[in-house]
C-alpha cells in the first residue's frame, strides 16, 4: 500500500531515490531494503519518505537564516540554491571552506542552529564542524555513508542528478506545509525540474 507515501512510488522509482551503492556499512544495514543480483544495495523508500517528514518538521521549526545546507557535488548544487531560495535557508554550496562555522575571523564565518548535508563522505569537513559546534546534523545518506555525527539520517540515494531534485524539491514543499505557508492540498509552485541541475555538454 503506497497510498500514504508523500509522492507516488513510481515518481520515487523513476528518479531513483532508492539506488544505493555496492558498498553498505553497517550503520546503514537498517535501511537497506535488499541487495540486488549485480550487487546494488537497495534503500527502503519507506524509511526515505519517513525521515523527510521528521526532517521537515526540524528544519520548519528552525530561524531559516540559520540553517546552513551544504553540498559539494556539483549534482547537488542547483537544487541547493533553490531549496534555499524558496526556504529563505542558508545555501553554502560547492566547496566549503574550512574554519566556516568555527573561525570568526572567517568573511564567510556562519553560525548556524541546524545542518543539513548533502553527502557526509563528500561534506565531511562541515559535518566535523558542525559537531565541534554541536548543532543538530541532518545528512542525506546513501548504503555507503557512516552515520558518525549525523543526529537524523535520511537514507537515498545522495549522488543522482534526479534524485538529489527531487529530495530537496519534497523538503522545500514540506517545509512550507509545516510552517503553515501552504495548505496540505494545495499546489506547490515549482517543480521538480526547477531543483534539477543541469547536464553540461562536452563540447567536442
Amino acid at each position: 500500500m503506497t497510498e500514504d507515501l508523500l509522492v507516488a512510488l513510481d515518481q520515487y522509482l523513476a528518479a531513483g531515490i532508492h539506488i544505493g551503492t555496492q558498498v553498505k556499512t553497517v550503520t546503514m544495514e537498517p535501511y537497506i531494503y535488499r541487495v540486488r543480483q549485480d550487487g546494488l544495495y537497495v534503500l527502503d523508500i519507506r524509511k526515505f519518505d519517513e525521515r523527510i517528514r521528521v526532517a521537515s518538521r526540524m528544519l520548519a521549526r528552525a530561524d531559516p537564516a540559520t540553517v546552513a545546507v551544504v553540498g559539494a557535488r556539483q549534482y547537488a548544487q542547483k537544487p541547493i540554491q533553490t531549496f534555499c531560495t524558496v526556504t529563505g535557508t542558508t545555501p553554502l554550496s560547492g566547496r566549503f571552506i574550512p574554519g566556516t562555522f568555527t573561525n570568526p575571523r572567517l568573511p564567510q564565518y556562519t553560525e548556524p542552529t541546524i545542518l543539513l548535508v548533502t553527502d557526509p563522505r563528500a561534506d565531511a569537513q562541515a559535518v566535523r564542524e558542525g559537531a565541534k559546534i554541536r548543532v543538530p546534523i541532518i545528512a542525506l545518506v546513501d548504503t555507503d555513508n557512516s552515520l558518525q555525527y549525523i543526529d537524523l539520517a535520511v537514507p537515498c540515494n545522495n549522488k543522482g542528478r534526479k534524485s538529489l531534485s527531487l529530495t530537496y524539491w519534497l523538503l522545500a514543499r514540506q517545509i512550507l506545509r509545516e510552517r503553515g505557508q501552504l495548505a496540505p492540498e494545495a499546489e506547490f509552485p515549482f517543480k521538480v525540474e526547477d531543483f534539477e541541475a543541469i547536464l553540461r555538454r562536452i563540447e567536442s
